[in-house]
């Protein structure tokens, strides 16, 4: 008995050790990218970049979020995103230039909302290949953007009043105004976007999106699923597009260009630091990855680079962010062979 206790005792301690290693081997990425970011800001930032990279990460964190439903939620990459964000400039600049920003807000949400339905219906009603059905979506948003914007490609809200200004008059001089207005609409979105997939709709979405043939085998219509969850995350894209449009103070018909990279890229950099194994590790992985691309996307700025250099810089960052996972993996392996190895050489 005694020696029965003693191995089991010895398994036991083994597994805790094998655990606490795997997890040194997991904190190596995040310690990096941590130390990676606090140079950033500390040594080539100014406080006028720092705030700018706050403001725009808090802004596309809204698309991040909007990404994480249909790219984490319904598993289902959606191309429809980088038009609805553009559908969210459009629809919001238009109404903030003739006097009504709030209004165009809950406008380019609708809008963007319809848009996912869209999309939604081409793939369970249509029965058009996920891919395709965001490629048709988008397509036909670039003119439909076009006409939104009366046929020009470029909006100035130069002297309008955005939600931005709006709040500069009503806040205290010297406040980082900006700063409080993104955050605050975030919250907003965060709060609701936790609501309610912790509610019976959202976990039905939830559902479908990790086995869609046992929702239907429980009488859940998974078409109807699929549908509210590409209006939702569809929706989200079109806040951070009408978002961006006005506190940029222009619409520009291109500018939604590489927006599903762009927010792919930030839920993985944030999975690196939080993980994608509950609601909430999700969601701070959306938002603390937006802010951190954002960082990073300055310092690229900052350091000189050349403005056609941009993209292929954003391509291998995105390019790294989506490796880490494989990396980690391959790290784990080594450590495991080597140590198999030197077992073997002791035995």
């Amino acid at each position: 008995m005694p020696f029965l206790f003693l191995f089991k005792k010895g398994i036991i301690m083994d597994k805790s050790k094998r655990i606490n290693k795997n997890k040194v081997i997991s904190f190596i990425p995040k310690l990096i990218l941590v130390v990676v970011l606090l140079l950033i800001i500390n040594l080539k930032l100014t406080q006028t970049q720092v705030y700018g990279a706050l403001e725009l990460g808090l802004i596309y964190s809204i698309l991040a979020l909007g990404i994480f439903i249909s790219l984490r939620i319904l598993d289902i990459p959606d191309l429809t995103v980088d038009g609805s964000f553009t559908l969210g400039v459009a629809v919001s600049v238009i109404f903030a230039y003739n006097g009504h920003p709030f209004i165009g807000i809950v406008a380019a949400i609708a809008a963007g909302a319809i848009s996912g339905i869209v999309t939604g219906a081409l793939q369970t009603k249509l029965n058009v290949q996920p891919i395709l059905a965001g490629i048709i979506t988008l397509t036909a948003l670039y003119s439909i953007n076009l006409h939104i914007m009366d046929g020009n490609p470029n909006i100035s809200l130069w002297k309008k009043e955005t939600i931005f200004t709006y709040f500069q008059g009503k806040l205290p001089e010297g406040v980082p105004y900006k700063i409080i207005v993104a955050a605050g609409i975030l919250l907003i979105a965060v709060v609701f976007i936790y609501w309610f997939l912790n509610t019976q709709l959202g976990m039905a979405i939830r559902a479908t999106g990790d086995n869609e043939y046992m929702v239907r085998a429980s009488s859940i219509n998974s078409d109807r699923m699929k549908i509210i969850g590409f209006a939702i995350a569809n929706g989200f894209v079109a806040l951070s597009g009408g978002v961006i449009a006005q506190y940029q103070s222009y619409g520009d018909a291109n500018g939604g260009t590489g927006m599903l990279v762009a927010g792919a890229a930030s839920i993985i950099i944030g999975e690196v630091f939080f993980g994608k194994h509950t609601i909430v590790s999700c969601i701070l992985s959306s938002v603390v990855g937006a802010i951190a691309y954002r960082f990073i996307l300055s310092f690229a700025i900052s350091i000189g680079m050349e403005a056609m250099d941009f993209k292929l810089f954003s391509a291998i960052i995105v390019a790294l962010a989506i490796c880490v996972p494989t990396i980690k993996k391959m790290a784990t392996r080594t450590y495991r062979r080597m140590k198999d190895k030197g077992g073997n050489a002791s035995a």
